[in-house]
């Protein structure tokens, strides 16, 4: 186990570290409150971070926002450039308002098939009745064959035009409402590409850092700003491999942030993950503050104490006379003698003795 790294004294749950004198030469166990943690070190992290990304290459014209503002969902926080995008867009919106127009009421192409299929209707009226007359006509031998068959011609004729004139009204019409259907798609492909260029927040929450400046070029998946939550931070810590199988969640921690040195914060262990880091042979824990929390920033370097135990009535000896981690020179009948000992929990300055000494023995330096 690391050892205590910074000394803790709190009323609720206090750690009592005693330091023992260098110039004493003896002493004797001592029941005292000893708690054992693991050292950990870390920073301190927003919660909900997020990067903006463009979804397009444009130039940044338009920085709404500096780092350290506070934003709303959906706020618009940048604008990017492009001349191509918004002529397709406006040549889509073009093709779309004709589209509509073209299907619409007064449509001018619409207009004219509906003329010619009245006038074809028109002339089959007439035609019709002129077959029927002769027809009777020539049942009474009042009329030439010829005549009668020419009669019967231009009345099939007339209403073979009607059904193909309204088949044209009607294929047109299809053809008008197909097109109208593409231009409202490509009018708001184009749209939703324009928002593209127009980059909003995600969530409420605070700007940490722009990598972009007004007149820079931004490419298409390229982060411009870093977004996390303004009143919501965590702590994300690095415990090494030694002492990570003794961590667990719901351990309470005692945190120093560099930044507040006269400040104590609390958390326990949230989040414990499974993978080693083969750099620096440690493993990451995050944890949640419990009560106040240094939020609405970003970074911030901190020092943890991870409580693995705490015991308030353990048989302890100052650390500095314990030798090779299990024995200690005691003096007994006027003689000097080495002993074996069990030790338990230890911090910076104290182990605990589970059995080997008495609390009235006597250990001298060797």
């Amino acid at each position: 186990m690391k050892a205590l790294k910074f000394i803790i004294h709190i009323s609720a749950f206090s750690i009592l570290i005693s330091a023992c004198s260098f110039e004493e030469e003896s002493t004797s166990p001592a029941v005292k409150e000893l708690t054992e943690a693991v050292y950990a070190s870390g920073n301190v992290y927003p919660r909900n971070e997020f990067k903006l990304f463009a979804q397009g290459d444009g130039v940044l014209v338009q920085q709404l926002v500096s780092e350290g503002d506070t934003v709303k969902e959906g706020q618009l926080l940048f604008v990017l450039d492009s001349d191509a995008t918004d002529a397709r867009s406006q040549a889509a919106a073009t093709i779309y308002r004709q589209s509509e127009a073209n299907l619409s009421d007064s449509s001018p192409i619409l207009n004219e098939l509906e003329v010619q299929v009245r006038n074809t209707r028109t002339r089959l009226e007439n035609d019709s009745v002129n077959f029927v007359r002769l027809k009777g006509l020539y049942e009474k031998n009042a009329t030439s064959k010829v005549e009668f068959e020419r009669a019967e011609l231009a009345y099939r004729t007339s209403r073979n035009s009607l059904a193909a004139s309204q088949q044209s009204l009607k294929r047109t019409r299809n053809q008008l409402y197909v097109e109208l259907q593409n231009a409202r798609s490509q009018y708001r492909v184009s749209a939703d590409d324009s928002k593209n260029y127009r980059i909003k927040s995600f969530t409420n929450g605070k700007v940490y850092e722009i990598y972009k400046e007004p007149g820079e070029l931004v490419k298409r998946t390229e982060a411009v700003a870093l977004i996390g939550s303004s009143d919501q931070a965590y702590v994300q810590m690095a415990v090494d491999e030694n002492d990570f199988t003794r961590v667990k969640t719901g351990q309470k921690i005692l945190i120093k942030v560099d930044a507040f040195e006269q400040k104590l914060y609390e958390a326990t262990v949230s989040k414990i993950y499974p993978k080693l880091n083969k750099l620096d042979q440690t493993f990451r824990v995050d944890a949640d503050f419990v009560g106040e929390a240094p939020d609405g920033y970003y970074g911030l370097t901190i020092e943890a104490n991870i409580i693995i135990s705490q015991n308030p009535k353990a048989l302890t000896v100052p650390k500095l006379y314990v030798m090779d981690g299990d024995s200690v020179w005691i003096q007994e009948d006027g003689e000097k003698k080495k002993i074996k000992i069990t030790i338990g929990a230890e911090n910076l300055d104290l182990v605990e003795v589970k059995s080997g000494l008495m609390e009235n023995s006597v250990i001298i330096k060797p």
